[in-house]
């Protein structure tokens, strides 16, 4: 029986679906770096990828193997505010919910970015001076350390923007890492975002973090991850549908959830889900990317980025560089500059020498079928 006709699938950014395909070395490393104790690299860890890749669910996959340790978990997203966030929220909270009574306390002031923290705290009834971030992760850690476990810190879609909250931060984190505290510290962000966050010469723990780079999932681990949820909410799907629908992904983790999404709901009411229904699903997922995927990740880039990426899409596949450099206009090495960035920032990808293809899968024709409203 098909248990209400509902999508097994969740195609929301962040969310975490029915099945991690592909990931789960990467999912096994935060658990293993928790399990070796201070010292461990993986305690700081950094996800990067494209939009789509998983970025979110890695951080939600972090956060589960802590918890499953009996860590205490905060979870943050990279912007302004973050460290008051954490001094009057976020660890407060941590606190009460361990019902640590050394921990009550109320902000008295806050000046970043570089006071450890930038947030002076009474701590009462302990009879010690205003403190910052600093003491109260120590004031906390310490406790979780007599208990066997430790506090984890997340933060999502970290960024230049709020640089000194990082700063102010990272330099707390460092500070857990030398006096071996029980901390790990993970976080997210696309990779041109990330790459400038190493560039500082403050957060250099950061350099030193494991780094996971998200890209496309193996298709037999896609296929995987289609067909499990399908059966267990009651429904089977033949293998040419799988193939088609395994395919239609481009192993690219969110159209996994979205083009499961479509094609189950292409006949609800179907026992078996066949070639037909799979291409539909496949064609309405792909007409969904455009708003979902390809919009915010082209508003991100300067004009010339994108005269670079319409250029590429007059090609059936990949791209000469010095084709390119012809249709913009502009000499070999200009646009060479421009392919190192869309490389960075995980929109195209090298494909031979001399020869660049798109990262996202149905870029080109999106770019091709919205050319006059990007003013390309």
């Amino acid at each position: 029986m098909i248990a209400g006709n509902v999508s097994p699938f969740r195609p929301s950014f962040g969310t975490n679906p029915p099945v991690l395909a592909g990931r789960d070395q990467v999912a096994a490393a935060i658990g293993d770096a928790l399990d070796d104790g201070p010292g461990s690299p993986g305690r700081a860890t950094l996800y990067t990828g494209a939009r789509g890749v998983g970025k979110t669910v890695m951080l939600n996959e972090a956060e589960a193997q802590a918890r499953q340790r009996g860590w205490v978990v905060i979870s943050e997203t990279a912007t302004r505010g973050l460290i008051t966030r954490l001094v009057s929220e976020g660890l407060p909270q941590a606190a009460d919910l361990l019902e640590f009574p050394d921990f009550e306390r109320h902000i008295s002031g806050v000046h970043l970015p570089m006071n450890l923290g930038g947030v002076d705290i009474d701590m009462v009834p302990l009879n010690r001076p205003p403190t910052g971030l600093r003491t109260m992760v120590n004031s906390l850690t310490d406790h979780l350390a007599g208990q066997g476990t430790g506090l984890m810190i997340t933060v999502d879609e970290i960024h230049a923007g709020v640089r000194e909250e990082l700063q102010a931060l990272g330099i707390v984190i460092q500070h857990c890492i030398r006096e071996e505290r029980p901390v790990a510290f993970v976080a997210a962000g696309l990779p041109a975002t990330v790459q400038d966050l190493l560039n500082d010469q403050v957060l250099t723990f950061l350099r030193r973090a494991d780094r996971h780079h998200l890209g496309v999932v193996d298709l037999a681990d896609v296929a995987d991850a289609l067909r499990m949820p399908i059966e267990a909410a009651g429904r089977t799907i033949t293998d040419r549908a799988l193939q088609v629908a395994a395919e239609g992904t481009g192993g690219y983790p969110f159209l996994i959830q979205l083009i499961g999404h479509w094609v189950w709901r292409v006949k609800p009411d179907a026992p078996t889900i066949d070639v037909v229904q799979a291409r539909e699903g496949v064609a309405a997922a792909r007409r969904r990317m455009g708003a979902l995927v390809h919009e915010p990740a082209l508003f991100d880039l300067s004009p010339t980025d994108r005269q670079f990426l319409a250029a590429m899409a007059e090609d059936n596949g990949p791209s000469r560089i010095g084709d390119i450099a012809t249709r913009m206009n502009v000499g070999s090495s200009y646009a060479s500059q421009y392919r190192l960035r869309l490389i960075g920032a995980d929109m195209i990808q090298p494909a031979g020498r001399g020869l660049v293809a798109f990262a996202l899968p149905y870029l080109r024709e999106y770019l091709r079928e919205n050319a006059t409203s990007l003013g390309l």
